[in-house]
């Protein structure tokens, strides 16, 4: 009889798991990348990925979830350094440049996620929805203590500044969203 799995045993599977399944899928396409790809990569059978994670919609919507903290977390600190409140609107978009620039960059995983997969997968739309939620919550947070009015404007040139990045292959939609931002932070109404 085998032994049992310990806690740190499942936690460094879980981890080598979603590493790979991150590196293949936000590089390929969620649907370009198979099962048997994840495994090798990742170095576990595929009775222990399915074990981990009882499907490929499970397994994708761990991985956007942990990808979420991560994206999240790097995007606080690097605004919250900022002290002037309108500046630290305006760093959202350099750091958006900054990643957009980054070798690999393929544009937003949940956007790229919810283009595969939201109208087929209940699990995987959640976490897009989650992660949208919770970036406009945090961006709005950051908006209204500068101009309350321009939340929703200000989010919407940051997901476009996404899409455009992802699609064109190039930072500058960053630049561009960020020069709307600072005329949406100074309008008067």
């Amino acid at each position: 009889m085998p032994a049992a799995i310990t806690a740190e045993e499942r936690e460094r599977d879980r981890r080598s798991l979603l590493d790979a399944a991150e590196t293949l899928m936000y590089g390929k396409g969620i649907q370009a990348v198979g099962m048997d790809e994840i495994c090798r990569s990742s170095g576990l059978s595929l009775k222990r990925v399915y074990a981990l994670y009882g499907s490929k919609d499970d397994l994708v919507a761990a991985m956007l979830r942990r990808r979420d903290i991560r994206w999240r977390s790097n995007l606080a600190a690097h605004v919250e350094r900022v002290a002037d409140p309108r500046e630290r609107v305006l760093a959202v978009f350099d750091w958006l440049r900054v990643w957009f620039a980054e070798p690999g960059f393929r544009g937003c995983a949940w956007i790229n996620a919810h283009g595969e997969l939201g109208a087929s997968s209940a699990a995987v739309l959640a976490e897009v929805r989650t992660h949208k939620s919770a970036f406009h919550d945090q961006l709005a947070g950051w908006v209204s203590a500068v101009r309350p009015a321009a939340v929703e404007g200000v989010y919407l040139l940051a997901e476009g500044a996404m899409v455009a990045a992802g699609i064109s292959g190039t930072p500058d939609a960053a630049a561009e969203a960020r020069r709307a931002a600072e005329v949406l932070l100074s309008t008067r109404s």
